[in-house]
This record gives C-alpha cells, sequence and structure tokens, in this order.
C-alpha cells in the first residue's frame, strides 16, 4: 500500500512486493553494532515508513561541517522556482549519468534533476561526482518532500568524520577508487578478474563502470538493500557489492559458454555493456538476500588497509598529474609490442603479468633495468642496476626453458638496513609466479587467508612482533622496521599482528645472494653469480616450486616501470 507520508514521488504502481508494507514498524535501537547487524538482515526492509524514518536518523547522525545547506536553505532558494522539469540538464560533475527511474513518478525524476542542480550551487567543490543522480533518486524515495531530500544529501556530502568516505566528490577520488577496485578485484576475485583480462582490450576502462554497477545498473530492488547497509557501514560495501557483481556475472558467463574454448577478446564498450545487461536482468537469477551473502562472504581487508590502498593509488595519480577527467590510456599499450623486446617472455605474456600488478603501475610502460646477456653474470651489477627502482620484476629462464619470476613492490636498496646480515623487507603486494610450462600467481598467503593476521592494536603488540621477527629465525635472518612516521606502502606487514613472522618474508639480499620469500623454505634463491637458483615451498607465498628445485639461469632480466604519462 503506498506511504502517503513518505511516498510522494513514488509510482507504487511499478514497487511489487515493496508496496506491501509489513513486519517491524520501530526500531529502538542506538547501538551502532546492532544496527549494523540489523541492516545486513533487512530489519526494516519490508517497511518503506520504517526504513525512510531510519534513513533519516542516520544521516542526521553523519557529522557534517558546521555550516551545511539544510532544507530550509533549499525552500529559500526554490521558494519561487518554476516547476520541476527533467529537461534541465545535469551538472557537468555527473559525467553524463542520467537520473535512475527506480520506480519513481515522471514528476520524482524532475524533482531529482532540481535538487542536483541546487546542490551544484550549494557545493561549487563538486568537480565530478557520477553516482549523485542515483543516490538522489533512491532518496526521494525516502523523503517527505524534496527539500528533505537535499537536506540528506547535503549531509552526505559535506561529511567531515576522519577516515569515512561516503560519495566521490572529484575525479582524482573517484579514478583512485577505480584502481583500487581493480587491485581488489585482481586479489579476490581471481577467475573473475582473469574472464576480464581476456575477454577486454582494456580492463581499466571496463571497471571504471564499477560504482555504476551498484548505484545505476541495479534493480531498485536489490540496491535498496545495499543502501540499508552502506548507510551504516560506508563505502567499503559498494566494493563489496561490485566485487560480489563480479563473481555472479563470471559464473553467467561460465554457464552460457558451456566450458568452451577461450573467449575472444572484445572492445570494452562491448564487455562493459554486456555486465550492464546481466547487473540490469540479475533479479531472475540473484535475490537482494543472495547478493549481500555473497558480499559479505568476501573475506577483506579492514577499512584501514583498503584505505591505505587508496591513499597510495591517489598520490600515484597526483605524481603522474592526473587529478581532473582526461583520456584513458589503454592498459594494453603500456607493453607495446612493437617497442618491447624480452629475450625471456613474449609481448602477450608480459601483458599477463602485467594485468596482475597493483592498478597504481598498470598505466606505466616497462623499462629493461638490468640482463645477463648484456650486464653479465654478477650479483653486484644486478644491484647497481637494480636498486634505487621500486617496483620492479624479475623474470628467469633456466636452461630448460622453464620461465618464472617475482613481482618485487620494494626497491632493492632496502637491503643495505639489515647491513651485511640478510634481512627481509618489501610488502605483501609482492608475488611469485611460473610462465611456462603453464601460468599461475602466488600472492601473500594472507591474502587468501586473513586468519593469520590481524590489524595491530596497539605499539606493545607491534613491538611484540618485531622482537619475535628478529629472535625466533634460526638462520639468522631479521626484518627491520621502517621508521615510524613513515606512510608504510599498502600491505606493509607492520600493520598486521602475524601469527608467524614466517609469513611476511618477501625478499631478502646481501653479496652472497638474492632471496624471494621465505619461511621454511624459498620460493625463489640465486647465488652471486646470478648462475644457480633454488625453488621450492614458502610459507609467505605457499607456492609450490616454481620450477626445477635446483635449476641453472640461462638468463635473468629485471624490469622497472618507466610513466607512460611522462614519456
Amino acid at each position: 500500500m503506498a506511504d502517503e507520508e513518505y511516498g510522494s514521488f513514488v509510482d507504487w504502481t511499478q514497487m511489487g512486493d515493496l508496496s506491501k508494507s509489513s513486519g517491524p514498524t520501530s526500531v529502538d535501537c542506538k547501538d551502532l553494532k546492532v544496527f549494523k547487524q540489523m541492516a545486513r538482515q533487512g530489519y526494516w526492509a519490508k517497511n518503506h515508513k520504517l526504513r525512510a524514518q531510519v534513513y533519516q536518523q542516520l544521516i542526521k547522525a553523519i557529522p557534517c561541517r558546521t555550516v551545511t545547506p539544510d532544507a530550509e536553505v533549499y525552500r529559500d532558494i526554490m521558494g519561487n522556482a518554476k516547476k520541476p522539469s527533467s529537461n534541465i540538464p545535469l551538472p557537468d560533475f555527473v559525467d553524463g549519468n542520467p537520473v535512475p527511474h527506480y520506480c519513481l513518478k515522471k514528476e520524482g525524476v524532475a524533482s531529482a534533476h532540481q535538487i542536483i542542480n541546487c546542490l551544484a550551487g550549494q557545493f561549487p567543490d563538486i568537480s565530478h561526482c557520477p553516482c549523485l543522480p542515483a543516490v538522489t533518486s533512491l532518496l526521494l524515495h525516502f523523503s517527505k518532500d524534496e527539500a528533505q531530500c537535499f537536506e540528506h544529501i547535503s549531509r552526505m556530502l559535506a561529511c567531515n568524520e576522519p577516515g569515512k568516505r561516503l560519495l566521490d566528490q572529484t575525479f582524482l577520488a573517484y579514478e583512485s577508487g577505480c584502481m583500487t577496485f581493480g587491485d581488489l578485484a585482481n586479489k579476490y576475485c581471481t577467475s573473475a578478474h582473469k574472464l576480464i583480462v581476456a575477454t577486454a582490450k582494456d580492463v581499466l576502462e571496463v571497471y571504471s563502470d564499477w560504482q555504476r554497477w551498484v548505484l545505476g545498473h541495479l534493480p531498485f530492488s536489490h540496491v535498496v538493500r545495499v543502501l540499508d547497509v552502506y548507510l551504516v557501514e560506508g563505502y567499503k560495501i559498494l566494493y563489496r557489492v561490485a566485487l560480489a557483481l563480479l563473481r555472479f556475472y563470471r559464473k553467467h558467463k561460465a554457464g552460457a559458454q558451456g566450458g568452451q574454448a577461450n573467449p575472444q577478446v572484445q572492445e570494452s564498450e562491448v564487455v562493459k555493456a554486456d555486465i550492464e545487461a546481466f547487473i540490469k536482468g540479475i533479479a531472475s537469477t540473484v535475490t537482494p538476500e543472495k547478493l549481500l551473502e555473497k558480499a559479505f562472504s568476501l573475506r577483506l581487508f579492514s577499512r584501514k588497509e583498503i584505505t591505505l590502498l587508496q591513499l597510495t593509488n591517489e598520490k600515484s595519480l597526483q605524481q603522474k598529474g592526473i587529478t581532473v577527467k582526461q583520456k584513458r590510456m589503454n592498459m594494453q599499450l603500456a607493453v607495446n609490442a612493437d617497442t618491447f623486446s624480452s629475450e625471456i617472455v613474449s609481448a602477450k605474456e608480459m601483458r599477463d603479468i602485467w594485468s596482475w600488478i597493483p592498478e597504481r603501475f598498470a598505466l606505466c610502460q616497462p623499462e629493461l633495468l638490468f640482463t645477463t646477456s648484456t650486464h653479465g653474470c654478477s650479483l653486484s651489477r644486478f644491484y647497481s642496476h637494480c636498486e634505487e627502482n621500486e617496483p620492479t620484476i624479475l623474470l628467469i629462464r633456466t636452461t630448460e626453458g622453464e620461465v618464472c619470476g617475482a613481482f618485487l613492490s620494494t626497491m632493492w636498496e632496502e637491503r643495505k638496513r639489515g647491513g651485511n646480515k640478510l634481512s627481509f623487507f618489501g610488502t605483501g603486494e609482492c608475488f611469485v609466479f611460473k610462465m611456462k610450462p603453464e601460468m599461475e600467481r602466488y600472492e601473500w598467503v594472507v591474502i587468501r587467508h586473513p586468519e593469520l593476521a590481524s590489524t595491530v592494536k596497539d605499539q606493545s603488540q607491534e613491538d611484540a612482533a618485531s622482537s619475535e621477527a628478529q629472535n625466533a629465525n634460526g638462520n639468522g635472518l631479521q626484518q627491520p622496521e621502517k621508521p615510524a612516521g613513515d606512510l608504510s606502502p599498502f600491505l606493509a606487514a607492520r600493520h598486521f599482528n602475524l601469527n608467524s613472522k614466517n609469513t611476511s618474508m618477501f625478499m631478502a639480499g646481501n653479496t652472497d645472494s638474492i632471496i624471494i620469500g621465505g619461511g621454511e623454505g624459498n620460493a625463489l634463491y640465486i647465488d652471486s653469480e646470478l648462475n644457480h637458483g633454488r625453488t621450492g615451498r614458502c610459507t609467505t607465498f605457499d607456492n609450490p616450486p616454481l620450477c626445477s628445485e635446483s635449476f641453472q639461469v640461462s638468463l635473468l632480466e629485471v624490469w622497472g616501470f618507466q610513466d607512460a604519462m611522462a614519456s
């Protein structure tokens, strides 16, 4: 039945079961943790009026700037305005995104246009906010009038709680969010990510739509359940739901292909349109409850770690001078088949490796720093050519024709912190891989098993972990800490309480050897003459041997990352 108080903008004939209010009629709860559980369980999902009241309570509790436009400001501005019209163009900062109808009346869509344009005048600093039309359309469902909807969105835009993020308002924030989603998809949706890499010419272009998947393409019945949780838990929920959608899309494609041969590469716009069509029709196969269940089954890192990754991606964009929207460079052009030349891997194989690396480096171009065929088999020359570059890719071809390697997040110069003693350093972005005879990547074990680590809670725990790392290692390897004031890269081990220091031995080196991966063995060990090597299972990457366990090096290359924007 239509809700007269909060449903004036809604076309109730399109609402289906949601037009019949049932279930609880009030929420007597002030505890945010309890609210979180109630939101996830859909406590108010069947009662339109109760949902509207809960939203009002949650949004009213958002810490905001001192001067935040409210309903009275809207009434003052729009007092003599003409009747709302959907013909009024939306501001440029919505990036061409229309107002989703979400079961609104025609007049409701027109009201959304008017509210968004009024917000543009009150928030002149907004330069890129493509999700604003969807959020406005959703909140109109649960607002008494345009003024209340305007106030609710104003509070979301003016949120000043440290570390809390609700709506991207600059291209820098939005683009770094796209990069962060790509990183998360790479780590937590491996099979789906492989599908996108195999089918789309530009993976980053496909992932640039990730927010629209949730706030734009999802049917109203699904997105409103996401909104329930989003207003309680914040931005991380958007990542969760988008990753869940990516997994469902991969399952859908696997069923449609029926185990057929590898899919053909298509234009990115074709893949984006296919994902959009799947998500718009998702109600036929996936219920809102099933979608949220999948989203919360993903064992992501903490909001702190994701925020750190986002900040790192923002910094990378700023260093490249990318702070406003510009034509996106095709990731595949980073490894140009006409100019790329390696004696170990082909351009296609290097592109496969490129699809694994963190997004902030994906637009860089590979730059050969060292090769034994030119610079000789000397570890000292290896260091002199590579030690000041970060990150790097190490490639090895054995005399048996096997190919393996590693992505190394930290410059080799860090080895000097341990003096002449082998000391492990690096971050959880390091990984090892093998290319021939088959292709496989092995990431930090904590990514697949978060139970091995928890976020550091206090300095005493961190000191204890540091002490254990220095004393418990039988072969004398240490793990020096960076100065406390440094902003550590994403997945720096010092941000976690690790059950064992063996799970964070990423890379080490001295004058006698280099080691990748430690704990009960090494993923890779190369001697000082870059001639002989060993590989085996190690705790840090939980990898099998990457090639023959004892091998002779036929060729070794190290590749750095050249800023494509500067070249």
